[in-house]
């Protein structure tokens, strides 16, 4: 008789991995306080995860075909698009909103990479999955309005930023298919995230002083090292290890724990509001993704 393995160590990754990627957006507001900026923030968290990710792309590479320039070209545009311009609009427009609203719209991927394929590809889009577009869209509307009641025009600015840092994600996860099936998951996102890395330790260099350094506080530079490894490094294994256990498809769905878990951090260690509106805008947005993962 044959036996299916069991579903609840890959359950276990799936949910820790997303809670720990949720963390991220509460150690970049829990930064803020200290008065650094986005570029400075951005270099930490990449700077401490650099040596983790060169590790994984070594480890993940080894007995395999060495990379073609065609590899080495899609690796630099994946890495730019995937990690370093996604990663760096998301932490400029944690500035300005809060945590729990940016990871509704970070939640919107699946129906990006949705519209997407029907704007670059011409892939057919159902009515039922255009309703699931209208529900999440519908609910990160309705906690827009909280938002910009309650933290002023700048919401607009910061709405911008996470949004054009979910589409750059998008872009990443629609021309990465083939690249993942060619080197694999986790040597592909050594690589893409390493050079992402070295794109923001890049920006910092062009942008800030050195010496700025000596006057970034030292509780920046421990939540950074936090970032970098229990909310950058460990969820990516996390989540991979997950899929392998579950397929893709259990895994995203396990992953609707994210924005709720972030909204329960935002509320404990932030002190941000939580309201009828929000949660019920947290809601549609979660149906909407989960209906659409669910008719695809």
């Amino acid at each position: 008789m044959s036996s299916k393995p069991a579903l609840g160590p890959g359950l276990a990754l799936a949910s820790m991995g997303a809670v720990a990627f949720s963390g991220k957006a509460i150690i970049v507001k829990l930064a803020y306080r200290h008065g650094v900026d986005a570029v400075t923030l951005i270099m930490l968290r990449m700077l401490f995860a650099l040596p983790l990710f060169l590790a994984l792309a070594w480890w993940a590479g080894r007995g395999k075909p060495a990379l073609t320039g065609r590899d080495w070209r899609v690796i630099l545009g994946l890495g730019f698009t995937g990690y370093y311009l996604a990663s760096f609009l998301d932490f400029a427009g944690l500035a300005y909103v809060s945590a729990s609203f940016e990871r509704l719209i970070l939640y919107l991927n699946p129906t990006l990479v949705l519209a997407l394929g029907w704007l670059i590809f011409k892939r057919r889009v159902s009515g039922r999955q255009l309703l699931a577009l209208g529900l999440s869209y519908a609910g990160v509307l309705l906690v827009f309005g909280q938002e910009l009641h309650l933290q002023g025009g700048n919401v607009w600015l910061g709405a911008a930023l996470v949004f054009g840092s979910a589409l750059s994600y998008a872009v990443y996860l629609l021309f990465s298919g083939e690249e993942v099936q060619r080197l694999g998951s986790l040597r592909l996102t050594g690589l893409a995230t390493t050079v992402a890395c070295l794109l923001c330790i890049a920006q910092f260099l062009l942008l800030r002083p050195l010496h700025g350094l000596l006057e970034v506080a030292p509780a920046v530079i421990w939540l950074s090292v936090l970032n970098a490894t229990a909310c950058t490094f460990a969820p990516v294994l996390m989540v991979m290890m997950a899929i392998e256990r579950l397929g893709a498809s259990m895994a995203a769905q396990t992953g609707m724990i994210g924005p709720m878990s972030t909204i329960l951090m935002g509320v404990v260690l932030l002190g941000e509001p939580f309201t009828p509106w929000v949660a019920l805008g947290t809601l549609l947005v979660l149906a909407g993704v989960w209906l659409l993962a669910r008719w695809r």
